[in-house]
């Protein structure tokens, strides 16, 4: 076995402000429910992930991967057995020591025919998972997958007595839930007997608002501490040379995107999807939305993915050349398609700016208004729509391109081998070399029109610090937030 080496989970800041304060967030992020293998969607992994529950490891706000309920683990030279030693005296909130038969129950939750994780492709090769003793977690691939620790930060270790996950929790993170109150809040308290550092605070409100201006406003008035991410730079000018407020600009790996149905006409005509991300001024659009914030990305790999690769000058702006594909795609004289939107910010915004983008070369779009329910069963599960658009906030999720199922269709062989082939790689050089290609052919294909990158800022009163400020993934770990008495 090639033993690696194990890191210490991560070290929570030492309390200097006050220990007992509650942190109140404010969020456009409600989760649908509570579970992430039940389609909660981006609110809940927010909410939860890190907070409440934990995993055998972590993406670190600087996105390294370290160690948490694994102590340590070991790889064997085929690259085909980990073993995982777990931290010694964890229990659930409920009280129930945390054993190697929850870690297998959690794994097969999410690798479950009923599991709504997107995640659960990426541990297919899992063949089997044995538990020898309680502190000992053995899983067994069919084939390589260097990526194994990373992708395991995504499965939450739950009890396998638990119940109703959907609306109740059993995790081993530094909170508990206490309270949530649908459409309005969810607060989390400290955990008893953590088996980890304390948090610097005494608990934490995550506060929901369905649009941005109240959000801004709440921070104005005093009713949350901090807003995990700015929808609209127009809202800094009221925080920003503000010595009552702190705005602070990180990395994002959100993507605003409209995924086109690639499956179904006209958007199974890759000469179609090239004519119409040519049509669309994205540095407009970002303009629009965000001013001098956020920038441009040719797909969906970010900068801060190791395979990104500038490819923003595939199918860039070029109305004339948009026109000119259409012709040669035998629609002349345009075509019109429904554009499925979801009823929060900044979509509908999105979806007005293309439809007059489109129609200066002859494509109609008729706009339709959904909910993020609504998005989650007729988009993502049925996949009955022709276009939509969606913030995709995952990191290194260039993946779900190599899956021809996934909700938008994009189906191209040499691609799905070339991440498949990534995942085996025998070293992380082969894995990058991979998916650079792959990113390339997913570009020059249309696969989706990746319209911008989203700016990662977030506003926090002045007295407070300790917060996350990358994007990654969207999640927030609070354990370290501080508030000092003003």
């Amino acid at each position: 076995m090639v033993a690696m080496l194990a890191v210490s989970p991560a070290v929570l800041a030492q309390a200097s402000g006050d220990a007992a304060a509650i942190i109140e967030i404010g969020s456009l992020y409600e989760p649908q429910n509570l579970d992430n293998t039940a389609g909660a969607g981006q609110g809940i992994n927010e909410a939860f992930n890190g907070n409440v529950y934990e995993a055998l490891f972590a993406l670190t706000d600087k996105g390294s991967v370290e160690n948490v309920l694994a102590a340590d683990y070991s790889v064997s030279e085929d690259g085909l057995t980990y073993t995982f030693k777990l931290q010694p005296n964890v229990t659930f909130h409920s009280g129930d020591p945390l054993t190697a038969a929850d870690v297998k129950y959690s794994i097969e939750r999410v690798t479950a025919e009923a599991s709504k994780s997107s995640r659960k492709k990426s541990l297919g090769t899992i063949t089997n998972i044995e538990t020898p003793d309680d502190q000992t977690v053995v899983i067994t691939l069919s084939e390589r997958s260097i990526s194994l620790p990373y992708n395991l930060s995504y499965v939450w270790i739950v009890n396998d007595a638990a119940t109703s996950l959907t609306d109740a929790e059993d995790g081993t993170g530094p909170y508990t839930l206490a309270d949530w109150r649908r459409g309005s809040s969810l607060a989390l308290d400290l955990a008893p007997n953590y088996w980890g550092d304390a948090p610097t605070n005494g608990g934490v409100v995550f506060n929901y608002f369905t649009d941005a201006t109240a959000l801004n406003n709440a921070l104005l008035t005093n009713a949350v501490d901090i807003i995990t991410s700015v929808q609209s730079p127009d809202a800094l000018a009221q925080f920003t040379d503000n010595p009552d407020f702190t705005v602070t600009a990180g990395q994002s790996t959100t993507k605003e995107l409209m995924a086109f149905n690639d499956r179904a006409a006209p958007f199974d005509n890759v000469t179609v999807r090239k004519a119409v991300a040519r049509a669309i001024d994205d540095k407009k659009l970002l303009e629009s939305i965000w001013g001098d914030y956020g920038s441009l990305i040719g797909s969906m790999v970010p900068p801060t993915d190791p395979w990104y690769v500038d490819l923003t000058g595939v199918d860039a702006y070029d109305p004339d050349s948009a026109k000119a594909l259409l012709a040669e795609a035998g629609l002349p004289d345009g075509f019109t398609f429904t554009l499925d939107t979801p009823d929060y910010d900044p979509h509908p915004v999105v979806a007005e700016f293309i439809k007059s983008e489109l129609a200066k070369v002859g494509v109609t779009v008729e706009i339709k208004i959904i909910t993020a329910n609504e998005w989650y069963t007729k988009v993502y599960q049925a996949h009955d729509f022709q276009a939509t658009l969606q913030e995709h906030v995952n990191h290194r999720d260039i993946v779900f391109y190599g899956n021809p199922d996934f909700y938008w269709g994009y189906d191209n062989p040499e691609v799905t081998k070339l991440i498949k082939e990534s995942e085996a790689a025998a070293s992380i050089d082969e894995q990058n070399a991979k998916l650079t290609e792959a990113n390339k052919i997913i570009a020059e294909d249309a696969a989706s029109d990746w319209l911008y990158l989203y700016p990662q800022i977030v506003v926090s009163a002045s007295n407070v610090t300790g917060y996350p400020i990358n994007g990654l993934n969207a999640q927030f770990y609070a354990a370290s937030i501080e508030k000092t008495a003003e």
